[in-house]
């Protein structure tokens, strides 16, 4: 099979966001998800995204991502979600798209590649370590959110 890593376009959106909500589903947070189509329109200058497409333009993976600034490194690249459809994991998809993002990174002089992971999702763990993450267990994620 062919998969094509490519940059998102706004036509992609509807896509994009079916597979946001795929991966809220799989993290077992449905009711979390407040984001929508509109505002992905609305905010679209605040994220960017590679998705793994399909020889017949079916997008089954995503890279989502933006670009922050950390106090003791600098600019930082911050993966906020990769996913891949169910049906089309175990074939390396995960692991190109990992690699689009260090590509993307070292491209923009990034000093840092940070992204979370949940403590139970072991696939994505290792797919982190074996891109050679370390996975820091000593943080606590601090959220506040309805602002």
């Amino acid at each position: 099979m062919d998969i094509k890593i490519r940059k998102a376009t706004e036509n992609d959106f509807p896509a994009i966001f079916g597979l946001i909500t795929e991966l809220a589903e799989y993290e077992k947070s449905p009711e979390k998800v407040s984001n929508s189509l509109e505002l992905m329109y609305e905010q679209k200058d605040y994220f960017n995204c590679y998705v793994a497409e399909t020889e017949e333009k079916e997008i089954i993976g995503m890279a989502l991502y933006y670009f922050s600034y950390y106090t003791w490194v600098g600019k930082s690249l911050y993966l906020d979600d990769l996913y891949v459809k169910e049906a089309y994991r175990g074939n390396g998809l995960g692991t190109r798209l990992m690699d689009k993002m260090f590509e993307v990174a070292k491209a923009e002089n990034c000093k840092r590649f940070r992204l979370q992971v949940l403590n139970w999702n072991q696939p994505a763990i290792n797919l982190y370590e074996k891109s050679g993450f370390n996975v820091d267990k000593t943080w606590y994620n601090c959220d506040f959110e309805d602002l």
